[in-house]
């Protein structure tokens, strides 16, 4: 069969994604882009390290970005992210920028942070109070809570695993279980912290349950990095990426208090996500309450 008439693949914007050595979501990230966009993925060099402030630390040197920045440039990206939350909080907000300035230097290429475009998807949606749900340990998640600080943007609650490996296998109901723990009192906004934590799937139904927009660390990775090239990042009903949706019930209310006038109470559930969790103090099916209460008195151990 002849396909000459066909012309070629269509031409396609490329993106740049610099990520951790143990990055294992790259399906994950390639969700929130449309047809016409090619994601070019590397990988900063192995340390045999755990998750941690020294992890953050070494992942983001800056001559390990310089090196990934160089290569990525071979294929002549229109944009470079770099897709790791810890490492580009891990500085403060002066490291956050020092680190984009690092990137554009070496490959002369507009380039962004997880973190950098976390602050920029606050804006976007008018956030300054937010819960945060981690993967972290307690000392990462504390460095999270101080970059937000600086930055303006109260944390009114928050949960975390206290894991050190093997995040991305972390399912759907556990972040669902910590989301109903970080989310009291008025806030405006969730943030679901680490690239390497699934969310896609799980940002819809939180939205819907909760009455807010929430965020992810792939989400608002990928949504800078489109935006910064004049691209419209794909997402079902996510509020961050449709003006429909932040109009909706997942911005209704802008706190978790209950659903606003007019509006009908339940919500549905998704199936990963289970049955809602019991009222404070009631044992779930005989077991225990959940070891990681609204007022952060730690995180689930490790698993």
């Amino acid at each position: 069969m002849d396909v000459s008439f066909l012309g070629g693949p269509q031409p396609q914007l490329g993106v740049g994604v610099v990520a951790p050595f143990d990055f294992a979501l790259d399906r994950e990230l390639w969700r929130w882009v449309p047809d016409d966009v090619s994601l070019h993925l590397t990988r900063t060099p192995f340390v045999p390290v755990e998750v941690s402030l020294d992890l953050a630390r070494m992942v983001s040197e800056h001559e390990t970005l310089d090196a990934a920045v160089q290569a990525l440039c071979a294929v002549s990206p229109q944009v470079i992210s770099y897709a790791c939350t810890s490492g580009s909080f891990v500085g403060g907000v002066a490291g956050e920028r020092a680190m984009c300035a690092a990137m554009v230097q070496a490959g002369e290429v507009p380039s962004l942070t997880t973190s950098g475009a976390l602050i920029e998807a606050l804006r976007e949606i008018g956030a300054r109070r937010i819960a945060v749900v981690t993967p972290y340990t307690k000392s990462v998640t504390d460095s999270l809570e101080d970059y937000l600080g600086e930055a303006g943007i109260t944390v009114t609650g928050r949960a975390y695993l206290g894991l050190t490996r093997h995040i991305w296998k972390v399912p759907y109901r556990d972040v669902v279980d910590m989301a109903r723990a970080a989310v009291v009192g008025a806030t405006d906004a969730l943030f679901i912290s680490c690239t390497n934590l699934p969310t896609y799937d799980v940002i819809p139904q939180l939205e819907a349950e909760l009455r807010m927009p929430v965020l992810s660390a792939n989400q608002v990775t990928m949504w800078a990095a489109l935006r910064a090239i004049g691209v419209q990042a794909v997402g079902p009903y996510q509020a961050l990426l449709d003006p429909v949706a932040r109009r909706g019930p997942a911005a209704m209310t802008g706190s978790a208090g209950g659903p606003a006038e007019g509006v009908p109470g339940p919500t549905p559930e998704a199936a990963f996500a289970g049955p809602p969790a019991p009222p404070e103090g009631e044992p779930l099916d005989g077991l225990e309450p959940p070891p990681y209460p609204p007022d952060d008195t730690g995180g689930l151990p490790p698993v």
